[in-house]
């Protein structure tokens, strides 16, 4: 397995809360800053198709970005490319923290489904 891939903004508590976590458990990581290094539109593609989630799940909807932009609303009405396009433009706009393995990606922290992808990921 290659290293995974932490995509935070440090600020975030649920962030922090997930580091700590992964650095409990010894799992060695690579750590982006979401703001500093936004995801583009193409390892968006990969990573929503490699998660096998619906696009929605990758939007932060309950940031203060997705609810100031109306996102509620006018997501329904945007293309897949359009939504692709949105996420890419702001890291605030994206789900976080994201945690990217060689065959998962996940968005938000959620203890037993990360524990349990990155156990499977290893064997």
């Amino acid at each position: 397995m290659n290293k995974l891939l932490f995509i935070e903004y440090p600020k975030c508590s649920t962030c922090q809360k997930a580091k700590r976590w992964l650095e409990e458990k010894h799992i060695s990581f690579e750590d982006r800053h979401i703001i500093e290094e936004t995801p583009t539109v193409e390892e968006l593609r990969q990573w929503h198709q490699r998660s096998r989630q619906e696009l929605k799940k990758f939007f932060n909807t309950s940031g203060l970005k997705y609810k100031a932009l109306n996102l509620k609303e006018k997501l329904p009405l945007l293309s897949t490319e359009e939504q692709f396009a949105l996420l890419a433009s702001d890291g605030m706009l994206i789900k976080r923290p994201l945690l990217i393995g060689d065959d998962f990606v996940l968005t938000g922290f959620q203890p037993l489904l990360w524990e349990k992808a990155i156990t499977s990921s290893v064997k």
